[in-house]
């Protein structure tokens, strides 16, 4: 079985490509930056810079491509970039499929509980109705275009991917630090939740999205257990033996990353009623777990 990954020298696909190996998948990953993928992937990964050099037949793509909203603070050339990133390569993708003489069976495409927009303290599942914002629409334009390639005959799963926690990279990486030093704090009035899932869960959620015919559509990547934005920051802050004692007001937010504040000030109660549907456990249903391990690999 031939899978097709984006997005494979991320946080998330750096983790989930041995996986992959390890149930038996041929891989091939699409990247701009061939020659670095190539140093980082494992030797038996297939690099290719380009849709046309993929080796047929391909089973399976799993699309996690997308720039980081949270890099820097966002301007008009910055939003065109996640929408180029996400909505245009999902496009090219769904394309591609169609020039195929056997279109793949499944299509794995990243979203986000941002989808959703701010919800406030109101539960979120699949069929929740979305708050109109900009996040919403990258979101719904992202779905939209891996939905197209419904129409070709493929099965659709659009992951709704909360806060991805783990050692080494992602959302974590820029707080350890003031978190180790005693400097951690919560954003804002710290009320507003965090729909969050460890890397571990993100990976066999997706390995089941690949393998169960049955699951399709919207799926939320989160785990069970949202958590407000102080018990987050509380919970690592015990999870390090720091104190966290104060809040970083809304206002320093605005002030120091712009329009970009709204992601951190707002969230999704987000649960994950298709994945729990399914069957799927998972080894982190809780936040104080997941810290638990990941400190304990990242001391």
């Amino acid at each position: 079985m031939h899978v097709l990954i984006t997005g494979g020298t991320g946080f998330i696909g750096t983790a989930l490509i041995p996986a992959l190996q390890d149930d038996g998948w041929t891989i091939t990953v699409l990247t701009r930056r061939p020659a670095q993928a190539r140093a980082l992937l494992p030797v038996a990964v297939q690099v290719v810079p380009d849709l046309d050099s993929v080796q047929q037949p391909v089973n399976a793509v799993v699309n996690l491509a997308g720039e980081n909203l949270g890099e820097r603070r966002w301007s008009r050339a910055r939003k065109q970039a996640f929408i180029d990133s996400r909505v245009g390569l999902t496009q090219q993708l769904v394309q591609w499929m169609g020039r195929l003489q056997a279109p793949p069976a499944v299509l794995v495409s990243g979203s986000a509980v941002g989808y959703y927009g701010a919800q406030g303290n109101t539960p979120v599942d699949e069929h929740s109705t979305p708050h109109d914002e900009f996040q919403h629409r990258l979101c719904r334009d992202w779905e939209a275009a891996a939905q197209q390639a419904e129409s070709l005959g493929v099965r659709v799963v659009r992951l709704r991917i909360g806060v991805v926690l783990d050692a080494g990279g992602g959302a974590l990486q820029a707080m350890l630090t003031p978190f180790r030093l005693g400097l951690g704090a919560w954003l804002g009035h710290g009320r507003q939740w965090m729909a969050w899932i460890h890397r571990h869960d993100l990976v066999a959620l997706i390995q089941l999205a690949l393998a169960e015919p049955a699951l399709q559509g919207p799926v939320n990547a989160v785990a069970p257990n949202p958590v407000t934005n102080r018990h987050f920051s509380k919970a690592l802050g015990a999870a390090l033996r720091r104190p966290v004692l104060l809040p970083v007001p809304a206002w320093v937010l605005r002030i120091l990353v712009g329009e970009m504040a709204h992601l951190l000030l707002t969230g999704q109660r987000a649960v994950p009623a298709a994945a729990e549907a399914q069957g799927f456990h998972f080894a982190f249903p809780r936040i104080e777990a997941a810290f638990a391990d990941i400190v304990a690999r990242d001391p």
